[in-house]
């Protein structure tokens, strides 16, 4: 059992946190923007910085992930012996640099990328780049020196497939360890997150590469939830009366179902699952899935809910899952900003194109 003032500690300092975070109501105060200075002023007012805009973005990226990364850690430090649930959501950002590596690898690059790292919770040991053995060596990644990872090599989309994978598959055994009320909410995102992320693989798969029913399957993370109703009510399937609360179900069915059904009408689609998220028709133009505006879709759902139950349970550990989901959305959503001001887009112009409401 979690100690409750441990609890109460770190849920106050999340609340502090997302007080002054660019999420719920405080995001109006983005959609004006004109500038990369402007924005840096905005989310960084103690620093100042004289960049040309070609070296600002790099650095105002690189400090925007490190702001969250921070603002993470300050609440995960608060328990003495953080959940794993916690500390698996943390360790996202240590998969997304060894993807990062891999990517310099593959194109031949011998200069280590920009990291961020993860303080006490971190395992690869990336200063070792790239030298992957002496990077892995008694880390779950391990299982990487097996494959074909060099210069030039093309395997790279499925190693991130069974890294995105692995990754959810361990938050999966996280909230096994918690309690039901500790993971009663963190559960309902995670499945939702990972249902929606087949969907997008396999929506991306078939519109911008052509790929085949077959090839487009083996993509997707088949991972399996135990359908306990109490648990997770609402956001499953519809199921018999007579399953039983161990029947496990796959998060993968959604985008299985998708892919019999074609990508430029949209009426057969009508009664899937996910079908709100589809870009609508509209009058005079032929219909096509389009999967950014449905990946824009997803997100802003993701983000609602999460910003909706952070405080519904305060003192459980699914609030502040929700809390270091709220600070990854934020960070999403400045990055993106970021990169629009950098190509001379107005701030008002990238919420539209996130389906962001300013």
């Amino acid at each position: 059992m979690l100690d409750a003032g441990v609890q109460a500690y770190a849920y106050t300092r999340a609340c502090g946190i997302i007080g002054k975070s660019f999420v719920g109501k405080r995001v109006s105060s983005l959609a004006n923007l004109r500038t990369l200075s402007e924005l840096d002023r905005l989310v960084f007012p103690q620093l100042r910085g004289d960049l040309p805009d070609r070296e600002l973005l790099p650095d105002l990226e690189r400090r925007i992930e490190k702001r969250a990364v921070e603002q993470i850690l300050a609440v995960v430090n608060a328990f003495p012996k953080p959940p794993q649930l916690l500390i698996r959501q943390l360790r996202a950002y240590e998969y997304s640099n060894l993807k990062t590596c891999l990517h310099h690898i593959i194109g031949g690059k011998a200069a280590i990328p920009p990291l961020c790292g993860i303080g006490r919770f971190g395992t690869v040991r990336f200063e070792a780049f790239p030298d992957l053995a002496a990077m892995l060596a008694g880390t779950e990644f391990e299982f990487l020196l097996s494959m074909d990872i060099r210069a030039g090599s093309d395997n790279l989309e499925a190693i991130e497939t069974e890294l995105d994978n692995r990754y959810y598959m361990s938050l999966i055994e996280s909230l096994r360890r918690l309690s039901g009320e500790d993971r009663v909410f963190a559960q309902r995102i995670i499945a939702r997150e990972i249902s929606l992320r087949n969907c997008i693989w396999a929506l991306r798969l078939r519109t911008y590469f052509n790929r085949e029913n077959s090839e487009t399957g083996k993509h997707l993370m088949d991972i399996k939830i135990h359908a306990g109703l109490d648990e997770i009510p609402g956001d499953l399937p519809h199921l018999p009366k007579d399953d039983t609360r161990q029947k496990e179900i796959s998060l993968a069915a959604e985008a299985f179902e998708s892919l019999n059904l074609p990508l430029d009408s949209r009426a057969p689609w009508r009664g899937w699952r996910w079908e709100k998220f589809l870009n609508p028709e509209k009058s005079a133009h032929s219909w096509k899935a389009d999967p950014r505006y449905f990946q824009n879709a997803a997100s802003q759902h993701l983000y609602r809910i999460a910003l909706q139950w952070f405080h519904r349970m305060p003192m459980s550990v699914s609030a502040v899952f929700c809390f270091i989901k709220l600070k990854q959305f934020e960070e999403d959503l400045l990055t993106s900003i970021a990169e629009g001001l950098g190509l001379g887009m107005g701030s008002a112009d990238v919420f539209k194109l996130l389906g962001e409401p300013a």
